[in-house]
């Protein structure tokens, strides 16, 4: 009845009013066209200014109808256009009205400089704030706070700072403009000293957005303290901090290393209250510390309260499979994925391409790659690592040739590859690309180009680019202490390991496990229980299980087979079956029978599938001629199912790397091949040089 009493005009008007979608804005434009009404321009321009339509190209054809747009029309088209992240269009209609000579006017210019933001354009950009400069709205703080928003978008933050510090009068807004981009861009003491100028401001105050912005850019320094005083300098300005705040301060305490005050922030918020960021800020907080099961439980807590995961949750969920190695819940998450269109987001389909590869299924790795619509530089640095890290390097040195432009992911994963090949000249064409990709300034790459060096044996090149590193972390020293160590140059990699000490850097318990290492390969016993007692005492870093390897390693080498007993049995940890195979070697070398036993006792328990422990236990009887007891071990082993696995070695040859295993005669040159073997075995027995029992045994067993 309301209606009825209204003019056709009026009535078409209050229609417009509660239009929700291009679909109810159609059926109003068919009734405008019907009632003769559809040239009226003051309801073409209502009908362009609707804030909630979802389709441009409708909204463009019923702007065009309008014989002179007005300047809330040319407004609202430039605005539709710029919401809709399409910001070159949007610029097109501006310039279009300029050429009609309609004046913009306040509102149009903040809407523009969104739109050289969305495009990164700073060239527009400075067009546009020319046309500010000319106009009358060159102090309107709307205007300027949009054009400092348009700098920072652009990466031109001296720009930002100088329109900033010219205002001659701001807002919270700008104020939260300018702290943003300094949070966003890694300057945390410049967004500092702008926050306590802002708390003198007197016509201004911080509130939510400003917090957030400074707890983003702690959590992107991995600055605790800061983020600390951030959470209480909002508690005592009384800001009430709504849901993203918290859910930024859970994340920046998680990604801080404190995740007891991220629990506490999470457990004292009410359940009703949480959302699935919430949910995901701890999920993701755990992942990163790499704390996988108690992730785990913050989902099933998740899924306990009826709370929906959204894709966030599935890349967390898809990292703890990588981190623990669950393949079946991968897969499970996969399936789920599949009916929520998760194979449709290509972050996801890598995430799920890392996560089988971590998982040891390559195979299902390599088929997600093959099947992608659209690749990324993360896809190919995604399935390269995955090769590398199966040990199928050769196969990951294919796909890094196949790639048009690797980035720093792949260089990495590439070199690598050519570390456990022993592919040197590869790694020197990987080097020259590097070179001229520019990427020699990044440290990681760097690293892992002077762990090639040292693993394919050339230790000169990799000494000579450590000193070209331009940042070096402990990282890059213990790369160069590793690869002197498993280079024999025991004497160097202590040089270089006290060097480390000298330079004021903190060595980790990696630095510690390699100078141990090579104490170990020269059997420098004295200097590496010194060393073992250093760490602990001066640098309170616990050993762990490598660290008791080596040392063990390095009395049985000695002969010091019960001294070695005793520390294995006051290790704080269980051994596992690296250091108990260490003591066995030893029992073999010195043929303690009885010390051996006990020994491989430990190991049938630890690993009853493997057949080295059988093996060496049987050449320990052989070398004390108890064939009865070798006759009882061949038993045992067969009965077990053990196996021994062939060995494989590696050569490279003009490029390209020849893999052989054990009684291998597959290679197309393999008649030649083992013709010269054969010659150089009779050159080695001529010379005095006879295959040791132990080698019989292990023949004869496989």
């Amino acid at each position: 009845m309301l209606f009825q009493s209204l003019s056709p005009k009026d009535l078409i008007a209050q229609k417009l009013h509660i239009c929700a979608n291009s679909w109810h804005l159609k059926q109003v434009h068919g009734h405008m066209i019907t009632s003769g009404i559809h040239e009226s321009t003051w309801l073409l321009a209502k009908a362009v200014a609707l804030p909630t339509m979802d389709s441009g190209h409708y909204l463009n054809q019923i702007f065009e109808r309008i014989s002179s747009p007005p300047i809330s029309s040319w407004n609202s088209m430039i605005r539709t256009s710029a919401m809709d992240s399409n910001g070159k269009e949007a610029l097109l209609i501006f310039r279009q009205m300029k050429r009609t000579n309609v004046e913009p006017d306040n509102l149009t210019f903040p809407v523009v400089a969104k739109a050289c933001g969305l495009l990164c354009n700073l060239y527009n950009g400075l067009l546009i704030h020319a046309h500010v400069l000319k106009s009358r709205f060159s102090s309107d703080i709307f205007v300027q706070t949009a054009l400092v928003d348009m700098y920072v978008k652009c990466h031109d933050l001296h720009s930002a700072r100088l329109l900033f510090d010219r205002m001659t009068e701001r807002d919270t807004v700008s104020w939260n403009s300018i702290i943003g981009a300094y949070s966003k861009l890694g300057g945390l003491a410049e967004a500092f000293l702008l926050f306590q100028q802002l708390q003198l401001d007197a016509y201004c105050k911080p509130d939510s957005i400003t917090i957030v912005s400074l707890l983003q850019s702690c959590t992107m320094d991995g600055n605790l303290q800061a983020g600390k005083c951030v959470h209480c300098m909002g508690i005592k300005a009384g800001t009430v901090l709504p849901m993203p705040a918290f859910n930024t301060l859970i994340s920046m305490y998680a990604r801080c290393n404190d995740i007891e005050s991220a629990e506490l922030l999470f457990n004292g918020m009410p359940e009703n209250v949480r959302d699935v960021v919430t949910w995901n800020s701890m999920i993701s907080g755990f992942c990163e510390l790499g704390k996988f099961l108690e992730a785990l439980m913050v989902f099933r807590q998740m899924g306990m309260a009826g709370m929906y995961p959204d894709l966030s949750t599935m890349l967390s969920l898809l990292c703890i499979c990588s981190g623990l190695g669950l393949l079946p819940l991968g897969k499970a998450i996969h399936g789920f994925g599949l009916k929520s269109s998760l194979d449709s987001n290509i972050s996801a389909c890598n995430s799920l391409i890392a996560m089988y590869s971590k998982c040891k299924d390559i195979g299902s790795a390599r088929f997600l790659f093959d099947n992608l619509p659209k690749r990324t530089v993360v896809s190919w640095g995604a399935i390269i690592s995955g090769y590398a890290q199966n040990g199928l390097s050769s196969e990951a040195l294919d796909l890094f040739r196949a790639m048009e432009r690797p980035d720093e992911v792949a260089v990495v994963a590439a070199l690598s590859a050519c570390g456990n090949l022993g592919a040197l000249e590869i790694g020197r064409e990987i080097n020259k690309y590097i070179d001229s990709s520019g990427f020699c300034s990044n440290t990681i790459v760097c690293n892992a180009l002077l762990d090639m060096y040292a693993k394919c044996g050339d230790m000169v090149d990799a000494h000579r680019l450590f000193e070209k590193i331009p940042k070096t972390n402990v990282i890059s020293w213990t790369t160069l202490i590793s690869g002197y160590a498993n280079n024999g140059a025991c004497d160097e990699a202590l040089r270089v390991f006290f060097d480390v000490l000298k330079s004021g850097l903190r060595p980790n318990h990696i630095s510690f496990l390699a100078v141990l290492s090579a104490c170990t390969h020269a059997g420098r016993l004295e200097k590496a229980l010194e060393l073992f007692g250093f760490m602990a005492m001066e640098h309170r870093i616990a050993p762990k299980l490598e660290h008791y390897a080596c040392v063990t390693d390095l009395l049985g080498r000695k002969g010091l087979l019960r001294q070695a007993l005793d520390l294995i049995e006051k290790m704080p940890m269980e051994p596992d079956v690296g250091i108990w195979g260490a003591l066995l070697g030893a029992c073999q070398v010195h043929g303690d029978i009885e010390l051996g036993e006990y020994v491989a006792e430990r190991l049938f328990k630890l690993d009853p599938s493997s057949a080295v422990s059988y093996v060496v236990l049987a050449n320990i009887y052989a070398a004390g001629r108890q064939w009865g007891d070798v006759a009882k071990v061949r038993a045992m082993m067969k009965s077990r199912g053990a196996k021994k696995v062939a060995g494989q070695s590696f050569v490279e040859l003009a490029g390209k790397v020849h893999s052989f295993a054990a009684e291998d005669r597959c290679h197309p040159e393999g008649v030649e091949i083992y013709k010269a073997v054969n010659s150089l075995t009779l050159q080695l027995k001529d010379a005095g040089f006879e295959q040791g029992m132990s080698w019989v045994m292990l023949h004869e067993m496989e």
